[in-house]
């Protein structure tokens, strides 16, 4: 596939948000998002190796995709899990039941719904390209945590790399990406969590491998394609 990369959005400290984009015009896009917490370097990776893949792949017809590498390049050139303001980008986004409560710095959600600049840009990408399904690649333990109509991708995923699961991931999550795209877009979201390095995994190839063949056959296949048709 053929991608270019559109407007960069810009951080807190100002570092520049690539974003890339197939050259389709579509009433819906298919968005991979990496790296929303800084210091999930797996889901980085394993997104960077698709990507790479779908590059270099002309044997499948066109998609409309979106792919954002990584949202919080601040938190990722830090390693934090937190933007430069100490903001859980996973928090600050503006859902029904966004709270500005928390137990822990950690889901700090900000002074108010979407007060962060990467989540800025993120909605307005997501309000000029509307998004069909999202899947968000994260890092904690082997899940497929799906939110909104696509519980058939989560099971096509587990199929090959035998992840959990599950649309509840065991505790609140205000603020979230999963919550808000359904609210606000009714686009699904996949967050994808790929088991942590040297806790779960011994190396980065290896997450990436055991998740290879699922990844590649789930866009050989018309699973995605459906969920990108106007209803």
């Amino acid at each position: 596939m053929i991608f270019s990369e559109i407007d960069k959005g810009s951080s807190a400290e100002g570092y520049d948000i690539p974003v890339f984009k197939t050259d389709i015009k579509a009433p819906k896009y298919l968005y991979l998002i990496g790296g929303v917490h800084g210091d999930e370097v797996e889901g980085v990776y394993v997104l960077k190796e698709l990507f790479q893949w779908l590059k270099l792949e002309h044997s499948m017809k066109d998609m409309p995709i979106i792919v954002i590498p990584i949202l919080n390049v601040d938190g990722y050139r830090a390693q934090s899990r937190v933007n430069a303001h100490s903001v859980d980008l996973n928090r600050n986004l503006p859902t029904k039941d966004w709270s500005n409560t928390h137990t822990q710095a950690k889901y700090n959600p900000g002074t108010k719904p979407l007060s962060e600049p990467e989540n800025q840009f993120l909605v307005k990408l997501l309000d000029k390209y509307k998004p069909g399904l999202i899947i968000s690649f994260h890092t904690w333990k082997p899940i497929l945590n799906y939110n909104g109509d696509c519980q058939d991708i989560a099971e096509f995923m587990a199929g090959f790399n035998k992840y959990e699961i599950s649309s509840d991931i065991g505790y609140p999550t205000p603020g979230s990406l999963g919550t808000f795209a359904v609210e606000k877009y009714e686009a699904p979201v996949l967050t994808f969590e790929c088991p942590e390095l040297k806790k779960h995994r011994e190396s980065l190839k290896e997450i990436w491998k055991e998740n290879e063949e699922g990844l590649k056959s789930i866009f050989k296949s018309d699973l995605i394609s459906k969920k990108l048709k106007p209803q």
